[in-house]
């Protein structure tokens, strides 16, 4: 396990396949729990799952997390609240096929929010492997065709969407200003504000008239997304940023529509394709690409002291 920690690519695949699967279910259940109040259900549910694994290390931690708390409650806000809210507002009102479309400009959108705040410039491979890797999730959602690309159109869901990929393209670039406490602690801390910013927006949602028509199933959803897309996912991706940084990290969210075509096959009975093998090679391709020639900064111990890289 110790091996798998300091392990970036396995531990983004991982995350990159529970948000695929996170995805699926919010469009599935996107008539039976209000956006608002599903988002907080996920983050609540999330918190108390973690929070007793963590509670030692949030007991040594809240000081310093409390004297960073700018920072802690921006985090919190860009990564936690406002990012999975309105991705689940967008999915109510466009397919998850679109919105997996859509994942694949976060890499691109990392990259000039990198710009933007720390003036980094990417290079040319870096470039290139981003727009390869575009061409492979274009290949997959078009499924093979220009047509099928050409008439794919945006609509309220899709903004909402990008407007959410957006801000969660922001705390992936400032995620490496986070006080300087263990991984856990620091994602139980951000589940926890998180859960806290979204709750009177999901008491005014109730307030509007909105309801719950839940299934077993439904909650059986619920349940995987507090724990798999949210506590696992969050612990792994921000893993992987401390150790390869957030712009080739965001590199990986590439992999999400190819595990999402994948599910959709083995769930949803959808037969396999060539363009699904262009896509994934285009995928593996960019990624390669961006990968290879990035300097990968050096690496943060629980503590805040250097490590070596590896």
């Amino acid at each position: 396990m110790r091996k798998l920690w300091d392990m970036a690519w396995p531990l983004l695949a991982a995350a990159n396949l529970f948000w695929a699967g996170n995805i699926v279910l919010g469009r599935g259940i996107s008539g039976e729990v209000p956006p608002i109040t599903l988002a907080w259900l996920r983050w609540t549910g999330a918190f108390l799952v973690a929070i007793g694994f963590a509670w030692p290390l949030l007991k040594r931690d809240a000081p310093l997390m409390l004297r960073h708390w700018k920072m802690m409650l921006l985090l919190a806000a860009t990564g936690i609240a406002s990012y999975n809210t309105m991705a689940y507002i967008g999915l109510t009102q466009t397919t998850a096929l679109n919105v997996l479309l859509l994942q694949s400009a976060t890499p691109l959108i990392i990259v000039i929010w990198a710009f933007i705040l720390f003036r980094e410039v990417p290079t040319l491979r870096q470039v290139g492997g981003v727009l390869l890797s575009l061409g492979g999730v274009a290949a997959i959602a078009a499924h093979g065709s220009l047509a099928v690309l050409a008439s794919l159109t945006l609509n309220p869901g899709d903004v909402w969407v990008l407007a959410a990929l957006a801000i969660y393209a922001v705390y992936c670039v400032i995620l490496r200003n986070r006080p300087s406490v263990h991984p856990l602690s620091f994602l139980v801390a951000s589940m926890g504000i998180g859960s806290l910013m979204v709750l009177p927006f999901m008491l005014g949602e109730l307030a509007a008239g909105a309801r719950i028509h839940a299934s077993a199933g439904s909650w059986l959803a619920v349940a995987y997304m507090a724990v798999m897309p949210s506590f696992v996912s969050y612990l792994f991706f921000n893993r992987g940023i401390e150790l390869i940084g957030g712009g080739l990290a965001g590199q990986s969210m590439h992999l999400m529509p190819l595990f999402g075509s994948i599910l959709a096959v083995l769930f949803l009975h959808e037969e396999f394709h060539l363009y699904h093998v262009v896509g994934i090679v285009l995928i593996a391709g960019g990624i390669l690409l961006a990968s290879v020639t990035t300097r990968r900064p050096a690496q943060r111990n629980v503590i805040g002291r250097p490590a070596s890289s590896t």
